[in-house]
């Protein structure tokens, strides 16, 4: 228009709580179900404030950084609980070597109350770290920053003992949601929240997590006394990974928790016609793309092509990946290119990356420039699974994109 001049301009109100676009799409939205009513407990991710040393690809080498970061804290408890001048601000007491230490309001609050720390090995436990990216991670009360309700949905650590909804919110990365049975990560950029089928109690019982008057609604709406708690489980999990839901509200998902719609016919809300047929195709998707995405290690690879450079020693060992220009390979290492990447791969995304980009992002060897920590993702033990782990993400990429694609539109208005 080369001038504002002579446009004919629309005053925008915002609403409640302060959105200036998409108003239909919001008051749509509230409509439906907030998933945090769907469930009785939920919980944000682990927030360490620490990761450099509370994380590692390493058990053994976690080990020996969380033991000596306790050693160098339990040395300046005890200085501040013997100090001579009691009028001592804490901050300028405490060591800023950040080669033994990283301090956070919540571990500065553990000095000034003289708590010690103690190393536990029953502590360390596997965790979900960045999408399809696990490390070890050191899951203490005191040395992590915050954990929220964790401890009720992963009391112990051991694989198998819930399933969780992971669901990045609130930040500039766009809005998703994966299935883990690990500790998930807080993560960066606004925060991620979770919500476990199951809770467990101080003493250890456990119990479904979706409330009972949730599993009434929609054995009301469908009108079927057959659903049950998993169903509305693997329900939710199909429509929060719904192409239809995410581009229809993805600017609200990136503040707010999502709403549920009733999958239907015409309106997709309680009081319009809902489709049990449609449900039921949901139900079974989600069922399918949790297991592959909680199972993600286990799919079988993608057959990609494998070009060794001549004269070169076998070699697995991965420094630092990186894609070809076009995407089609990824230069693995000096030995080593693997090539036949489908393009379709990179079409299932979490946030701000593909899935596949995610591990190879993630799996490197970085070292902190603060601390000195080496983080290494090669295992000795294993040293063909960061290999073998490429071709099962792209297996589980590829079986995502066809998945979502087969659901049912969910009737939204």
């Amino acid at each position: 228009m080369k001038s504002v001049g002579g446009l004919t301009w629309q005053s925008l109100v915002p609403d409640e709580k302060n959105n200036w676009l998409s108003v239909r799409s919001r008051e749509e939205f509230e409509t439906h179900s907030n998933i945090a009513s769907i469930f009785s407990l939920n919980s944000n991710g682990l927030k360490t404030n620490r990761d450099t040393w509370a994380y590692n690809y390493d058990a053994q080498a976690l080990s020996t950084n969380i033991a000596s970061t306790i050693e160098t804290y339990n040395q300046e408890v005890t200085r501040w609980v013997n100090r001579r001048d009691k009028k001592t601000r804490l901050d300028e007491f405490l060591t800023t070597d950040q080669r033994k230490i990283s301090w956070s309001e919540t571990l500065k609050a553990h000095v000034e109350a003289g708590d010690y720390a103690s190393f536990d090995q029953a502590k360390i436990r596997l965790a979900l770290y960045r999408p399809f990216s696990s490390q070890f991670v050191y899951f203490d009360e005191l040395l992590n920053e915050r954990q929220y309700q964790l401890r009720s949905v992963f009391p112990t650590g051991k694989r198998g003992e819930n399933a969780v909804l992971w669901c990045k919110v609130g930040s500039d990365w766009p809005f998703f949601s994966l299935a883990t049975d690990r500790v998930p990560d807080v993560l960066p950029q606004g925060g991620s929240r979770c919500f476990p089928f199951y809770a467990y109690s101080a003493g250890g019982e456990r119990s479904e997590n979706i409330g009972d008057g949730a599993l009434d609604l929609f054995r009301l709406n469908y009108g079927h006394e057959g659903i049950t708690k998993w169903d509305v489980f693997h329900y939710l999990y199909a429509v929060l990974n719904h192409p239809e839901y995410r581009e229809r509200y993805a600017e609200i998902l990136r503040r707010e928790l999502p709403h549920i719609p009733f999958v239907g016919s015409s309106t997709g809300s309680p009081e319009g016609d809902t489709d049990l047929e449609a449900f039921r195709s949901l139900v079974v998707t989600g069922k399918r793309l949790a297991e592959i995405h909680v199972h993600y290690e286990d799919q079988p690879e993608y057959p990609l092509k494998k070009i060794e450079k001549p004269g070169e020693k076998l070699d697995y060992h991965v420094e630092k990946m990186r894609l070809t220009k076009d995407k089609t390979s990824l230069v693995y290492n000096g030995f080593l290119t693997l090539s036949g990447i489908p393009l379709e791969a990179y079409e299932y995304r979490l946030g701000n990356r593909s899935a596949l980009e995610w591990v190879i992002d993630q799996y490197q060897v970085s070292t902190d420039k603060r601390s000195g920590i080496v983080n290494d993702p090669n295992r000795d033990d294993d040293p063909e699974y960061i290999l073998r782990l490429i071709g099962q993400v792209i297996t589980v990429s590829l079986e995502t994109v066809k998945l979502v694609r087969s659901l049912p539109p969910l009737g939204l208005p």
